[in-house]
């Protein structure tokens, strides 16, 4: 009996110590797997589950929204600040340079962390900004252009270049008309905090 009790001992420290080992070996595989993520990952998920979130951005500043889409370089939100009653309706298209922040609950948190990484991107996510702009400028859609120093903008894309566009600006409600058009600008792509659409004219 004091063999087996002692043999018992010995398989519990043993079995403790490999269940020891196997967890740090887990916990370090785990660290690893999250220093790998990068921020489209987790927006991949969090859009894919339509999350509520808090977005702080250049210009504008913090609003609340819901993540829609991911694009290769941009994200898409419904909802924008100041629109009130029109919020729902509306999409924003945000260039990833231009967030400094994004609120989730504890949980879309976490869940964003679970992306594997091992589904290929879908033809939506591999879209640039200059590609959806574009689109833009030959719908001749009205947008609303917010720039990351805070200039508000509102008109239609004239075209969209390798890293730039052009604006001809008029009134919000307006049609791109020559005789309603009072000012034309040169974007930088790097300068554009949000590009605002009605959700029925985005590809």
């Amino acid at each position: 009996m004091h063999w087996d009790r002692l043999f018992e001992d010995l398989e519990g420290q043993l079995a403790s110590e490999w269940e020891a080992e196997r967890a740090a070996l887990d916990a370090e595989s785990e660290r690893l797997r999250i220093s790998r993520l990068d921020l489209r990952s987790r927006l991949r998920v969090l859009c894919a589950g339509g999350a509520s979130a808090t977005i702080d951005l250049a210009g504008p500043g913090r609003f609340r929204a819901r993540l829609q889409s991911l694009g290769a370089d941009w994200v898409a939100v419904l909802g924008a600040p100041d629109d009130g009653a029109a919020a729902g309706r509306a999409v924003r298209l945000l260039p990833l340079h231009a967030i400094h922040g994004i609120a989730v609950d504890h949980g879309a948190l976490l869940g964003s962390l679970d992306d594997t990484g091992d589904e290929p991107p879908s033809l939506r996510e591999r879209m640039t900004l200059g590609f959806v702009l574009r689109d833009l400028a030959r719908r001749r859609v009205a947008v609303r252009l917010t720039t990351v120093d805070g200039d508000d903008l509102h008109g239609t894309i004239d075209r969209a270049g390798a890293d730039h566009l052009d604006i001809a600006l008029h009134d919000p409600g307006d049609a791109r008309r020559a005789d309603a058009v009072h000012g034309f600008r040169i974007i930088p792509f790097a300068a554009v905090a949000s590009v605002q659409a009605s959700v029925a004219q985005l590809p």
